[in-house]
């Protein structure tokens, strides 16, 4: 498999991102390294990476975990929930990955989340997890 882009909105610290990883000047090299300060997102796009291909990421797994405070403690969330990276303030996000397969078809994965009605403040719903070809 080779990623081929990395698309996200209102994941964790960043708002939206797209990352072109077979045009230049990225795909003309076999290695490359994400930099960046602390709270950059670096750590956040390796989350929407798992999250599109594997609908959890390492940073939330685990077994139970404390149940949240705030408005989604009614629903009993949990903090290893990775619908809890959607970014505060926000009413939806995603994470999509574009990669090319081992049988050299392009494939397209998407994970989403939202609030309901897309308000900042609404019940978290239900992910949302595809694979598509393109």
């Amino acid at each position: 498999m080779r990623v081929l882009r990395l698309k996200g909105a209102n994941l964790a610290s960043l708002e939206r991102f797209d990352i072109d990883l077979e045009g230049p000047p990225l795909g003309q090299h076999g290695l490359f390294a994400i930099t960046g300060s602390t709270g950059a997102g670096k750590s956040t796009i390796l989350d929407a990476l798992c999250l599109a291909l594997y609908n959890k990421t390492p940073r939330t797994e685990g077994r139970g975990g404390p149940i949240i405070s705030g408005q989604d403690q009614e629903q009993g969330v949990r903090g290893t929930d990775p619908r809890l990276l959607l970014r505060r303030g926000t009413g939806e996000g995603f994470a999509e990955v574009d990669f090319l397969g081992h049988d050299l078809t392009r494939y397209r994965a998407r994970w989403e989340v939202r609030r309901s009605r897309k308000k900042p403040d609404g019940r978290l719903q239900d992910i949302r997890h595809s694979l598509e070809r393109i």
